[in-house]
C-alpha cells in the first residue's frame, strides 16, 4: 500500500496563508530558495504520525463558494473541534459544513481557510453521539 507523503496548498495570497495556518495549528514556514513563492510546511515533529508539505502562490482562479469539492481534502487531528472553529474564525477562515458526530469515533467539521481552500478538523472521542 502507498501512504500520501506530502501535501500543497494553493493560495493567492500565500502570506496570510502562512499567518492562518500558524495561527490555527501552529505550523512551521520556511521559504524553500529553490521556487520562487513556495514554502516548506512542516507540521510536527519527525518522529510523530503525519505529513509535511508545501504552500505555493495559486495559479489559477479560487475555488467558487459552494462548488462541490473537486479536489483532496485534508483533515487535522485536534484536541477539540470547539476551540479550533473559535481559533480558524479568529485568523480569518470560517466554518462551511457545521459540527457533526462520527458516532462511537470523532467530532468533526469542515472549513475554509482564507484563500477559499476546504479542510476538516477531527476530534477522536468515542462517546460522540
Amino acid at each position: 500500500m502507498l501512504r500520501p507523503i506530502h501535501f500543497e496548498i494553493h493560495a493567492d495570497n500565500p502570506e496570510r496563508a502562512v499567518k492562518f495556518y500558524t495561527d490555527v495549528f501552529g505550523w512551521k514556514f520556511e521559504r524553500w530558495t529553490g521556487w520562487e513563492n513556495y514554502w516548506v510546511v512542516y507540521t510536527g515533529a519527525k518522529d510523530t504520525p503525519g505529513i509535511d508539505g508545501g504552500l505555493m502562490k495559486r495559479m489559477g482562479p479560487p475555488p467558487a463558494d459552494g462548488q462541490a469539492v473537486n479536489a483532496f481534502v485534508c483533515t487535522m487531528d485536534v484536541s477539540s473541534v470547539d476551540d479550533h472553529l473559535k481559533k480558524i474564525s479568529a485568523a480569518g477562515g470560517s466554518p462551511c459544513v457545521p459540527k457533526m458526530a462520527i458516532p462511537g469515533m470523532a467530532w468533526l467539521a469542515y472549513c475554509k481557510d482564507t484563500e477559499g481552500n476546504m479542510f476538516g478538523i477531527f476530534q477522536e472521542d468515542p462517546n460522540a453521539k
